[in-house]
């Protein structure tokens, strides 16, 4: 089994687009501290459809899907579970608020993680909740004409409990004496967690609530207010890519984790970037018009009602709705489609 010890990378010389990206992450996360200040209430409303969006699409990378209407009710605690899909999604939702009400009270350990991912499954009867995997898994990509292909073998089941611990116990030390960018240790240990994958199932949905929650432990809360999960599934081949790129060598103890750090520390930045661009919808006091007006402006190509939502969170959807319809007729953008398939796109 290989050994997990940050000394090596602490050792690394680490380029520039890399320190680039930490930089300009800590510059973002301080202008977000002083949004928070000024426009508190308006932005609370990012919370919720951040929370939606989180449960929605880190399951949707998995395939546990169901109606965009059912989500929102299940996420807000109006609905019971009717099936497996909706009891899997309720059990990320409680996670995801045990993270947000309780992130300081959270210590990285293996008996934490395993009590996050029992919770994970509390809505149904699995009797590998909370336990390590007890049979081995696999790393496998699926294709179009049905084949599957092995892209990494994780480790045994044997292995895993130590190997928990082992990663648990350094990433904890190197942020406890302040041996480790908190930008780098973060992404390592999501990197090592994922290639040991320590359950029968949830490995991935686990990984992406871990993320969170070390980001918020680190002072990072970029995702409560916009969804990382979101973005990982809009360009979910990249996320893939830079994992993969990243297991190559890891038994061995000589990966290069450098490609899934710098995807993760991107995404994080995209996700400030896009907090900043809601940020400046609500700054000033304009008619709902205007902002949704404003709003069609920041979008290329076809966006839908919900698009616009997420930059307006200040609005109701009935505003939204009134101010899309006065854009149609006055010929700054074109509808198409019907139903929860239309999409706008602007003429001007």
């Amino acid at each position: 089994m290989r050994t997990f010890n940050y000394s090596k990378i602490n050792e690394q010389k680490w380029d520039s687009e890399l320190l680039s990206l930490i930089a300009a992450i800590y510059k973002e996360a301080g202008k977000q501290e002083m949004y928070l200040k000024q426009r508190p209430e308006e932005l609370e409303k990012l919370v919720e459809i951040a929370k939606v969006q989180s449960t929605e699409s880190s399951n949707a990378i998995e395939g546990i899907v169901t109606t965009n209407t059912r989500i929102r009710q299940i996420v807000e605690d109006k609905a019971t579970p009717k099936n497996r899909n909706e009891q899997e999604i309720a059990g990320y939702r409680d996670v995801l608020n045990i993270i947000h009400e309780s992130f300081d009270a959270i210590p990285i350990t293996p008996n934490y993680i395993l009590q996050l991912h029992k919770i994970l499954y509390s809505h149904m009867n699995n009797p590998a909740a909370g336990r390590t995997k007890t049979v081995q898994n696999y790393i496998s990509a699926t294709y179009p004409d049905g084949s599957t292909k092995t892209l990494f073998t994780p480790l045994d089941p044997f292995e895993t409990p130590t190997a928990l611990e082992s990663i648990c116990n350094e990433f904890n030390r190197v942020i406890g004496n302040n041996e480790l960018e908190p930008l780098i240790a973060i992404p390592i240990f999501i990197h090592d967690f994922l290639c040991i994958h320590p359950f029968n199932d949830g490995n991935g949905r686990m990984s992406r609530l871990l993320t969170t929650l070390l980001l918020y432990r680190s002072g990072f809360y970029v995702g409560k207010y916009i969804s990382l999960e979101a973005k990982i599934a809009k360009n979910k081949d990249l996320y893939y890519d830079a994992l993969g790129e990243a297991q190559n060598g890891w038994h061995e103890g000589n990966a290069d984790a450098v490609p899934f750090i710098k995807y993760l520390l991107g995404t994080i930045l995209a996700a400030y970037k896009d907090f900043e661009d809601r940020f400046a919808l609500v700054e000033t006091k304009l008619s709902a018009l205007e902002t949704v007006r404003r709003a069609t402006m920041n979008k290329i190509g076809r966006f839908s009602k919900q698009d616009i939502r997420e930059l307006c969170p200040s609005l109701s959807i009935s505003s939204i709705e009134g101010a899309l319809r006065k854009l149609v007729a006055e010929g700054e953008i074109k509808r198409e489609g019907n139903g929860k398939n239309i999409r706008y796109f602007r003429l001007k």
